[in-house]
C-alpha cells in the first residue's frame, strides 16, 4: 500500500513546483491543496503544520514532514522512499 500524500501549495511558488516535481519523478499520487489567497485554508494548513505558514507544507500519512527543503533532505538521506511506501 502506498502512503497518502498531501501538499499545500501556491500555483506560482517555485518551491512548491520543485517539491511536486520530486513527487512526480517518483510517480507519487498526491492531493494538492492550492491555497492562493485563501486565508481559511492557510490557517488550517498552519494548524496542521505546527504553525508553519510558508508553502509548500507536505504531509505523508497525516504526519507533517515539512516543506520543499525538508522533503529533498529526506530524499537525499534515502528516507523519503520508505515513507512513501506507507504501512
Amino acid at each position: 500500500m502506498s502512503a497518502k500524500v498531501e501538499i499545500y501549495t501556491w500555483r506560482t511558488c517555485p518551491f512548491c513546483i520543485r517539491a511536486k516535481d520530486l513527487l512526480d519523478s517518483k510517480g507519487v499520487d498526491y492531493t494538492e491543496y492550492s491555497i492562493d489567497g485563501d486565508e481559511a485554508a492557510r490557517a488550517k494548513m498552519a494548524q496542521r503544520s505546527n504553525g508553519r505558514r510558508s508553502v509548500p507544507q507536505i504531509f505523508i500519512d497525516d504526519s507533517h514532514v515539512g516543506g520543499c527543503d525538508d522533503i529533498h533532505a529526506l530524499d537525499a538521506k534515502g528516507q523519503l522512499d520508505l515513507l512513501l511506501q506507507g504501512s
